[in-house]
Order: C-alpha cells, then sequence, then structure tokens
C-alpha cells in the first residue's frame, strides 16, 4: 500500500497554497488542525469538518481529511457531546484534518474560484474582490446572456442557481467569488462587473442588487465550495501516489 509521511505532504501543500500568507478569518486556523500518528494511506476531500463527514472519512478508510471549512470557527466548547464524538473519532482512528479557507479560494490554479471560473468557460480572468489583504476572486470581460450563464452554472454545480436579475440581460463583466459573498454586493459593484456569482446572500440583497443594476447568480455555498478540496485532494494523489475520494454531504444552503 502506497504511503507517505503526514508531514511531508503538510509542507507541501503549505507552501503551495501559501497558507500563513494569505489573511483569513481567525476561525479558518488555516493548515493542519488535528495531527495523526504521521503516516498518509489515503486522502478523503469534503467541504466542512463534521462530524457526519469524519465518519464518511473513515468508512473510506482515509487517514488524512482535507476540508475547506475547518473545526474552529466558533469559540471552543466543552468536548462533551457530539464534539467529544468527533475528536474522540479522530483521534482513535488516526485520521488527520487539513483546512484550507482563503488560501485555497485564492489559489490560481487549484481554488474554488479559479475552478468554478474554468467550469463556466470564463477565460482572460483578472484578480477580483479584496478580502483580508488581498484579492480571492476573478473577474473577465465577455458577452453571454444571463440565461446562458445561469444554464452554465447549473451545469457546473449540480445545482439550480437562485437569479436576481438586476442587471442587464447579456453579461459583459462577471465577477466571481465562491461561498458566502453575498453580502458584499457594493464591493462587487464598485469594482465595475455587471454581474456576480458567489454562494449564497442574506434576503435584503434581492433589494440592493436591483439599486445597484447588478445581476447576482447564488449558486449555493456548498455547491460553489466543491472545486477547490477536489483539486487539491486529486494534485496531492498525484504527487505522492496515494488514492483519493471525494465525500459528499451536500447542505443544500
Amino acid at each position: 500500500m502506497p504511503h507517505v509521511a503526514l508531514a511531508t505532504i503538510v509542507k507541501h501543500t503549505d507552501q503551495l497554497l501559501r497558507t500563513t500568507g494569505v489573511g483569513d478569518y481567525d476561525g479558518a486556523v488555516n493548515g493542519l488542525q488535528v495531527e495523526s500518528r504521521g503516516t498518509v494511506t489515503r486522502i478523503a476531500a469534503t467541504v466542512d469538518a463534521s462530524l457526519a463527514t469524519v465518519k464518511l472519512a473513515l468508512a473510506a478508510k482515509a487517514d488524512l481529511l482535507l476540508v475547506h471549512h475547518g473545526l474552529f470557527w466558533s469559540p471552543t466548547p466543552p468536548w462533551t457531546g457530539r464534539k467529544y464524538k468527533l475528536i474522540r473519532a479522530l483521534i482513535e482512528n488516526n485520521l488527520a484534518v487539513y483546512s484550507s479557507h482563503l488560501p485555497l479560494d485564492a489559489h490560481p490554479k487549484l481554488g474554488n474560484n479559479a475552478k468554478l471560473c474554468a467550469a463556466l468557460g470564463l477565460k482572460k480572468l483578472r484578480p477580483f474582490f479584496t478580502s483580508h489583504g488581498q484579492t480571492i476572486g476573478f473577474q473577465t470581460a465577455t458577452n453571454i446572456s444571463l440565461t446562458e450563464l445561469a444554464a452554465r452554472l447549473a451545469r457546473a454545480t449540480g445545482a439550480q442557481p437562485r437569479v436576481i436579475s438586476g442587471g442587464p440581460k447579456i453579461c459583459r463583466r462577471i465577477g466571481v467569488v465562491t461561498g458566502g459573498a453575498g453580502g458584499d454586493l457594493k464591493v462587487a459593484a464598485a469594482e465595475g462587473v455587471d454581474t456576480f456569482i458567489t454562494g449564497e446572500g442574506p434576503h435584503w440583497t434581492y433589494a440592493l442588487a436591483e439599486e445597484l443594476g447588478l445581476n447576482v447568480l447564488y449558486g449555493g455555498h456548498y455547491a460553489t465550495e466543491t472545486f477547490g478540496v477536489k483539486a487539491l485532494a486529486a494534485h496531492l494523489s498525484k504527487k505522492f501516489r496515494v488514492p483519493w475520494t471525494f465525500l459528499d454531504h451536500p447542505t443544500g444552503l
């Protein structure tokens, strides 16, 4: 069975994603979040770290779990109940957890935004949307109908997007930021895009999009962020010759 040192994979991934050089929310805690006894034979990738996805990883016989949303977003509660079960499952089954949030969003080749743009057929990408000190998304000049763009997004994610038709019927400048950037429509509009693709946003963004003259496509927070962990796992699998699998645990949100 092929195997590689966990420390070797972590070092490579930290360098690849510039883990310590990319700003992020405090709770992201990018990098190795849970250590193991040190050997990796199978990688699993999923969007969210939770007891449910840990159980899926164990069923897949993985010993390294790559996630986009890690374990530490909220203040650490007592290690009781489901939290105890999660931690016990990780430790007893020798499952390491590596998490990458904005570093993975922003990566120019493996990132959620780059991969979603590729899936949409968007080319000649330029940096877009500043968050925590760096740009994390991409924009492009193009000429495509809003209807066709929505159809492409549905095919790319496997989920029907919610569309706010606040802008022109023909999209000529599109910005892409996966995940939960819907609350920042003014930031997107200020950069000159007429169409903004992200994962989700609050109710009040409907009226705001109309006021800004901005098309908004909400493709789903989960659905728009499966791309990065898949690409990262495939990259590590190829480099270190260990198998990988994607654990689909959709939220519908």
